[in-house]
């Protein structure tokens, strides 16, 4: 079984779906709640145990009831967890309202600027199994360099895949470890306008860029260049698409895809999570 580390940030979301948007000061009903596990690592590794990899998550949770809702929700679909957190660490809890009509999802979140986590030990490290890929998202930086500093004396080395959805300054230290970053089409390297070039420009092997329902765009720092397409749907939850994609992505190449198969399949997969209403109903379309 290919074994995919997802080395990042969990949240408790809280989602609602309704009919609109609040105006300001006004106070709107839902016409359906959910809560589940969130966060771009949390997400990622959901989707990769669904799809058939083992599926260990890197991050901090801590004790106390908002992290026991999110660990149950992860252990529940697969996800085996090292916390890493200390005692008192508050995990950010996400207020995410999507709109029934569009499927556009807006989100408020303290992600991990509530507390510092810290980093996992070496030998914490070396007792889980051993990976065929490792996703970084770069929110919590000391658990991302641990993690890099550890695949640096891995025989054999892990693919390291990175989540670069926005600009962070942690990227300069994990761009040039990346043998694939996977960016969003705002994602911009300071200085650059190109966020292909520019990720390109710091070392990474090979750069995926998604485009929304747009082709998905590759290339390789060996100049190897292509798109892939997206299958069209009708959107109705748009919450984690791009955390299904990258979760599918690595496990896709921990499972031996080349590069452009496994773009192909990511897309596949976040093509199926819009499609279907809730944080977790969707899984069951890719299983």
């Amino acid at each position: 079984m290919a074994v995919c580390w997802f080395a990042g940030l969990t949240t408790l979301d809280v989602v609602h779906r309704a009919a609109a948007p609040p105006a300001r000061n006004q106070k709107i009903t839902a016409s359906r709640q959910d809560v589940a596990a969130g966060g771009p690592a949390a997400n990622a590794a959901v989707t990769a145990a669904a799809l058939g990899a083992r599926s260990v998550l890197v991050s901090a949770l801590g004790a106390g009831p908002v992290a026991a809702a999110a660990r149950t929700d992860l252990e529940a679909h697969g996800v085996e967890v090292l916390d890493v957190a200390e005692p008192g660490f508050p995990l950010a809890v996400s207020a995410v309202l999507v709109d029934d009509a569009t499927g556009e999802r807006s989100v408020v979140s303290a992600d991990g600027a509530l507390a510092v986590a810290p980093a996992p030990s070496a030998p914490a490290l070396a007792d889980l199994p051993h990976p065929d890929v490792v996703l970084l998202d770069g929110h919590h930086p000391a658990i991302a360099r641990a993690v890099l500093a550890w695949v640096a004396t891995a025989s054999p080395r892990p693919l390291v895949l990175l989540d670069a959805g926005r600009w962070r300054p942690v990227f300069t230290e994990l761009l040039p470890a990346a043998d694939v970053a996977a960016l969003s089409d705002d994602f911009r390297v300071p200085g650059h306008d190109d966020a292909e070039a520019g990720a390109l420009a710091l070392g990474a092997g090979a750069v995926v860029v998604t485009h929304g329902p747009e082709p998905v765009t590759w290339r390789t720092s060996a100049g190897e260049a292509g798109e892939i397409h997206v299958p069209r749907v009708d959107a109705r939850d748009t919450l984690g698409a791009g955390d299904a994609f990258h979760g599918a992505l690595a496990a896709a190449l921990a499972q031996g895809e080349p590069l452009p198969g496994a773009v192909a399949r990511a897309a596949r997969v976040a093509s199926a999570r819009v499609a279907v209403i809730g944080p977790r109903a969707w899984l069951g379309a890719v299983r």
